[in-house]
């Protein structure tokens, strides 16, 4: 047996368990103070290409030869409704707050540029360009919000947008978000594990295996964030994902040790019976998590780099202290674990085994198979069909709550400007000493978009940039489709044989790139996910059919999941009953994460539950009484392991972000049906169907490696 073998990791923290819970505690604290120190300089709302597409390379010359392309710009809006801009009223005020902004410094504003007025002559604009990229002003714009805040008076009103405001909007509605999927998370977690183990021990320790993992994973990523700037979205994905597989980790190990001390089973024993089952489940459960979220590295942008870092880091602690940490702890409390047991859930647990509620469900549909499997495809298939209907994007300015300074300010800005000031498509034309009439093509542009315009020429006459204002929300759907109509037809019609040196780029062109980029990768991510999930399977379990269905049985469950985001969100049906936003798009790096995710964490309860039924097949050789006890023994953990996840996920989806909240939604409704209508119909009723089939491996695999996932009770 190897060194490293579940069995070893356990005996050797049974040895020494204090010594073992010392070295994670002193982790712990060294990660919480990296991750306190360095982690939140290091995390961006914003987000960059690891390629080259056009708004990156449009980008790279704007670096090169004009400013930073990603600098923050505010834009502050006065209005009047007492005066016109021609009275020194109003002029002076406008001074007045933009010298204030000014008196900040050249370390916080770099300059503010000549105003624009509105045709009624009641509103102007003062663009301020701030230093720094839009994550570094974000940590100042505070500064000119009291500005204006004290400035506000009857006479006029001021509001404020921008990158900067943006982004602050955005991290600081990350953050609530976080601990409103805490606040609602936790606590149901810990009631569904007191209701699973009728004992509160018991039930508190999966809770700090999964908090202790965490925040080791947060302070790695600390550490990782000062080489690669990570999404300031990877804390909420560690903490969803830390809380969700580890207490489930945990949840599946000290079960299986107290089920051997109910069969008699010593301590030691117990210990090893459990890692020698269970947490082999809980190690090649993990690596399946792993190696489905490693396919979002396939898209090279950092926002899918930095989920991908964020959740595999969560999972691989989470499984090295199930495996290490909770073998100490259990060793150290001993039968201490079931103190200030609940005697009434205990009585309903002894209850429920005996009334063989988990054998009805498997009698029911083991004894009806094909009525049980066209009747739950037909549903998991019928939630599926409104994804077909699917528009993706990123999320706006205009996807925030109301009350967000950044939608506020934008409205003002839509209603007395162009909406596209904020953000505007920006068109740079590489030599443009060798375009002629530059101010003809200007004009033709912004009669195209039917909007405002401006144009610049770099110091060095390298490039010059024409700045397109058009009305609306850089991340809307129009928006794209002007960025698809620029490119492929304003430009070539008004360059012609110089159109291949002039590129467009602004938020609105990286929102359509990002999404192009997300599509494109999203079939390379889904046969790598495949791929590797079905050879991993087939060596766990030395069978085609059981990673076959296991395959296509995850690829219905998130498919219904993508059909309820789309039904919810975009198609607006029933948002209102969970509190959530109509959307035009779904966010385009969703369903790639959703999938990586989901396949991952749906393989649980596929290893969790095959592994049992295995178990038992190896030494009875009946398939039927095998699939019934399955199901018996895994299916009150599972239920409650599956019920963690979807309050946890549903915490999170709580929040007021429309991005976070798809994402909590998507996750839950899957592992939902996963837990109901994959595990305890489909999975029965085709083990049914095929029966001893369903370990059938072509003669020709037998050189393969027998990975012993079930283990032995010896």
């Amino acid at each position: 047996m190897s060194a490293l073998s579940t069995v070893n990791l356990a005996k050797t923290a049974a040895r020494k368990p204090k010594t073992l819970i010392a070295i994670w505690l002193i982790a712990f604290v060294i990660a919480g103070a990296l991750a306190g120190t360095f982690l939140e300089g290091n995390l961006s709302s914003q987000w960059r290409f690891l390629n080259s597409p056009e708004s990156q390379i449009a980008d790279n010359l704007i670096d090169d030869h004009l400013r930073d392309p990603y600098a923050a710009i505010e834009t502050v809006i006065i209005t009047s409704n007492t005066h016109k801009y021609d009275e020194i009223e109003f002029v002076s005020f406008a001074d007045d707050i933009a010298a204030q902004i000014l008196e900040l410094g050249p370390e916080i504003i770099t300059s503010t540029r000549e105003r624009i007025v509105n045709e009624e002559r009641d509103a102007a604009l003062i663009f301020v360009r701030m230093a720094g990229s839009a994550d570094e002003a974000s940590l100042e714009v505070e500064k000119i919000h009291e500005i204006i805040d004290h400035a506000n008076n009857d006479q006029f009103t001021v509001d404020i947008t921008g990158n900067a405001t943006l982004s602050k909007d955005f991290i600081e509605g990350s953050e609530k978000d976080l601990l409103t999927g805490e606040a609602i998370g936790i606590p149901f977690a810990i009631i569904i594990l007191i209701l699973v183990f009728g004992a509160i021990i018991a039930a508190l320790i999966p809770l700090m295996v999964a908090i202790l993992a965490i925040v080791i994973a947060l302070g790695v990523a600390a550490v990782i964030g000062e080489a690669l700037t990570l999404s300031v979205f990877v804390v909420n994905v560690a903490t969803m994902m830390g809380l969700a597989v580890g207490i489930d980790y945990s949840l599946f190990i000290i079960e299986r040790y107290r089920e051997e001390r109910r069969k008699g089973s010593s301590i030691d024993d117990s210990i090893i019976i459990a890692s020698n089952t269970a947490s082999r489940a809980v190690l090649f459960s993990g690596i399946t998590v792993v190696l489905a979220v490693a396919g979002l590295f396939l898209v090279p942008t950092d926002l899918f780099w930095s989920l991908a870092i964020g959740s595999i880091l969560v999972v691989i602690t989470s499984v090295i202290a199930a495996l290490t940490l909770l073998p100490a702890i259990i060793k150290l409390l001993g039968d201490r674990i079931n103190k200030f047991s609940l005697r009434a859930v205990v009585k309903r647990q002894d209850a429920e085994l005996e009334s063989g509620f988990w054998d009805k469900i498997a009698t029911v549909v083991m004894g009806k198979p094909i009525i049980s499997l066209l009747l739950s495809v037909g549903i998991l298939v019928a939630l599926a069909i409104p994804y077909f209907g699917i528009q993706t994007g990123l999320a706006g300015v205009t996807t925030l709550p109301d009350h967000f300074r950044s939608n506020e300010g934008f409205e003002v800005l839509e209603a007395e400007f162009s909406g596209g000031l904020m953000a505007p498509i920006i068109i740079v034309i590489e030599r443009p000493n060798r375009t002629l009439d530059l101010q003809d093509r200007f004009e033709a542009f912004s009669d195209a978009i039917g909007g405002m315009a401006a144009i610049e020429i770099s110091p060095d006459q390298q490039i010059a940039t024409i700045s397109l204002a058009p009305p609306g929300d850089a991340a809307t759907a129009d928006a794209a489709k002007a960025i698809k109509t620029l490119r492929e037809q304003t430009i070539p019609g008004a360059f012609g044989p110089y159109a291949s040196d002039v590129y467009v780029t602004g938020w609105a062109a990286r929102q359509a790139d990002f999404t192009d980029v997300a599509n494109d990768r999203q079939i390379p991510v889904i046969i790598f996910v495949l791929g590797l999930s079905f050879i991993l399977l087939t060596l766990v379990f030395r069978s085609i059919l059981v990673p076959l269905k296991a395959v296509i049985m995850n690829l219905l469950s998130v498919g219904a999941a993508y059909g309820l985001i789309v039904l919810v969100f975009q198609k607006g049906f029933g948002n209102e009953i969970f509190g959530f936003q109509q959307v035009e798009s779904i966010e385009s790096w969703l369903p790639i994460f959703l999938f990586a995710i989901l396949f991952g964490l749906s393989m649980d309860y596929h290893v969790f539950l095959l592994s049992r039924i295995k178990e038992h097949f190896s030494e009875t050789d009946d398939n039927r009484a095998s699939v019934a006890h399955g199901l018996r023994s895994t299916g009150r953990i599972i239920t409650g392991a599956a019920l963690i996840m979807v309050v946890v996920f549903g915490g999170f989806a709580a929040g007021d972000l429309t991005l976070l909240q798809q994402m909590g939604f998507g996750l839950a409704v899957a592992v939902f049906l996963d837990a109901t209508l994959i595990r305890s119909v489909l999975v029965p009723a085709t083990m049914r169907l095929l029966g001893r089939r369903n370990w059938y491996l072509p003669s020709w695999l037998e050189w393969l490696p027998h990975l012993d996932i079930e283990g032995t009770r010896k």
